[in-house]
């Protein structure tokens, strides 16, 4: 069940305003909870964006219902780009937060499928960490 206290949608928000079919969108998928649409900047081809229906900021807000519902429609829509366009691969990605290239504040997660060769680079290099460092997140995530 949502959470009640969570507004049904925020008059302002643009993915509100396409869930409720007041702005155009190109949608893929939807159910009850959660509507899939291709990303209108997209980082490959078949990038696309998935949001639960009710209007809720980010990661830190949404109810567990409804994240559930969102990521299994991502995941369901990840095959979907796999299989249909042929991805190699595909990455689910969610920015929480200002810092972290969250531009509009309604919780969603892009499906941007992957192809080998394909240009686009995310900004994140993966190199060994400092050990002494890693623990200490880790003792302070504990």
């Amino acid at each position: 069940m949502t959470d009640p206290s969570s507004p049904q949608r925020d008059p302002d928000c643009i993915f509100c305003k396409i869930v409720a079919g007041e702005l155009p969108a190109t949608i893929v998928d939807q159910d009850d909870r959660t509507v899939a649409f291709m990303d209108i900047s997209p980082a490959t081809r078949g990038h696309a964006l998935v949001v639960p229906r009710r209007h809720w900021h980010n990661l830190l807000e949404i109810a567990p219902d409804d994240l559930r519902a969102t990521v299994l429609a991502a995941q369901r829509l990840a095959a979907r780009v796999v299989e249909r366009l042929g991805a190699d691969g595909v990455n689910l990605l969610n920015s929480c937060g200002p810092a972290a290239w969250q531009t509009v504040f309604h919780f969603h997660v892009h499906v941007i499928p992957r192809y080998d060769g394909d240009p686009l680079r995310l900004p994140w290099t993966p190199a060994e960490g400092d050990k002494q460092e890693i623990e200490a997140a880790a003792a302070a995530l504990r």
